[in-house]
């Protein structure tokens, strides 16, 4: 019984620590565009359309967060971009931010040329690059594994609706379709 109590409280623990974000604000965050050439600010203000954000802070988690890339371009770009598919239902804005805070933030413009380099032409306009200051935006948004990317999906008051972390996996990318079928 005792081993059924533990087990209960770790897994709620990890529920609760995942799902912390949902129903907060996501903080303004104001990110390059991958050549360098403007601005994106997230959350997008005045959208009437979900936001998907991909966050990474370390090479570990950056590795982990390509493993989003394809599926949720493939699921929600792909097929709204692509007039002729019948199951063309969505109308949201997706970007991939590679973080670089403290003395990686000097490295953002290399890095920045290497990505943009070797990611696909359909994907240049998903990824953004954030230099700054980690702390703004690791307790509001609950980063707290570093070598683990985190997702969220943000509604059009700039709510957090939806929030997981680590690599792809069908069952997350369940929870963004049931988040995003609703509008």
């Amino acid at each position: 019984m005792k081993k059924a109590i533990s087990f209960t409280l770790l897994f709620v623990g990890l529920v609760v620590m995942t799902y912390a974000q949902v129903g907060k604000k996501f903080p303004s965050m104001t990110c390059s565009k991958l050549n360098g050439k403007g601005e994106v600010v997230l959350p997008i203000p005045g959208t009437e359309k979900y936001t998907l954000v991909g966050l990474a802070f370390s090479k570990k988690s950056e590795e982990a967060l390509k493993t989003w890339y394809k599926p949720i371009y493939d699921k929600f770009i792909a097929k709204s971009t692509n007039k002729l598919m019948a199951d063309a239902p969505y109308d949201v804005a997706m970007y991939f931010v590679p973080m670089f805070t403290g003395l990686n933030a000097a490295a953002a413009g290399s890095a920045s040329k290497q990505m943009e380099e070797g990611v696909s032409p359909e994907m240049k306009d998903h990824i953004l690059i954030f230099k700054g200051k980690m702390n703004d935006y690791k307790d509001i948004l609950g980063l707290d594994k570093k070598d683990e990317p985190y997702f969220f999906v943000i509604d059009s008051t700039g709510k957090i609706v939806y929030a997981t972390s680590g690599a792809y996996v069908a069952s997350k990318m369940g929870g963004i379709e049931d988040i995003v079928d609703e509008f």
